[in-house]
């Protein structure tokens, strides 16, 4: 990977910071930092990714977490520990997201970026491969290129009734973040109802 772009419109996931304070933790949790956990499992674990997390909780008494975390990571040469490593990961996510059949999406994309960053300076951008995450204290609106003609506005609109263009995903049922959607195929389907409900998801995440 390169080096990270310097004026990034991306924030780092918060999974990024959980493992990095994961990382920071371990010599007081379990007495070894993350490369001499690393150096023992290889040594003296077992050989699978399965077996050593099992092995890890018998022979050492981990926790499930420390356990399946350590024994990934033997298993896994990079993590997403660094912010500079999320960083370029992230946009390399997007340009792929939006590569070949899916160009034409971008500057739905694009736009739709510009006004939820617009909502308010709490607001963090942190993409995913396939889908780019918009959160305030929780996820609030996700963008998704879902086919070669249409990209999907997720918002997190609780149980509030669909009207006119607003999709219910029965998100709210099955207790996902992402309740109701609205399906995007050029710019100009970005209007007010849009800017409304993307602001409405906004809000209730207060």
């Amino acid at each position: 990977m390169g080096q990270p772009p310097l004026d990034t419109p991306y924030s780092i996931h918060p999974s990024v910071e959980m493992v990095r304070d994961w990382i920071a933790s371990l010599p007081d949790q379990t007495g070894r930092t993350l490369d001499e956990w690393v150096e023992h499992i290889r040594a003296f674990g077992p050989a699978t990714e399965t077996e050593r997390r099992a092995w890890l909780k018998s022979e050492h008494n981990l926790g499930a977490n420390h356990a399946s975390w350590l024994a990934e990571r033997c298993e896994r040469i990079e993590f997403a520990e660094d912010d500079a490593t999320y960083l370029v990961a992230a946009s390399e996510w997007v340009e792929a997201m939006f590569a070949e059949k899916k160009t034409a999406l971008r500057p739905i994309y694009d736009a739709l970026l510009t006004l939820g960053r617009s909502l308010g300076r709490d607001v963090k951008v942190c993409p995913c491969k396939t889908i780019v995450p918009l959160y305030r204290r929780h996820v609030f609106a996700q963008l998704k290129p879902t086919t070669n003609t249409r990209l999907d506005l997720g918002l997190a609109l609780r149980d509030l009734p669909a009207t006119g263009r607003l999709i219910d995903t029965g998100g709210f049922l099955k207790k996902d973040r992402i309740t109701h959607r609205i399906a995007l195929a050029k710019v100009d389907d970005i209007d007010d109802d849009v800017k409304t409900w993307l602001k409405t998801a906004y809000d209730l995440d207060a």
